[in-house]
């Protein structure tokens, strides 16, 4: 396991794992929350393979 020390914000920390998908580059850590476990997951299946901007595109435009 390996763990980077961060300040998360505490609103962050607050919302149901499940709820979050977590992307993470060498220099950036993405969460995107959603409104429920089905949307993120379907999220994770859609964007499988996808880079960060990828990622981050198809999120504005479907959620």
């Amino acid at each position: 396991m390996i763990c980077i020390k961060a300040e998360i914000p505490e609103d962050i920390c607050q919302i149901d794992d499940e709820l979050k998908a977590i992307y993470h580059s060498k220099d950036t850590v993405c969460i995107w929350v959603f409104k429920s476990r089905l949307e993120r997951n379907k999220f994770m299946d859609e964007t499988v393979g996808m880079k960060k901007k990828e990622r981050e595109e198809y999120y504005s435009l479907f959620y």
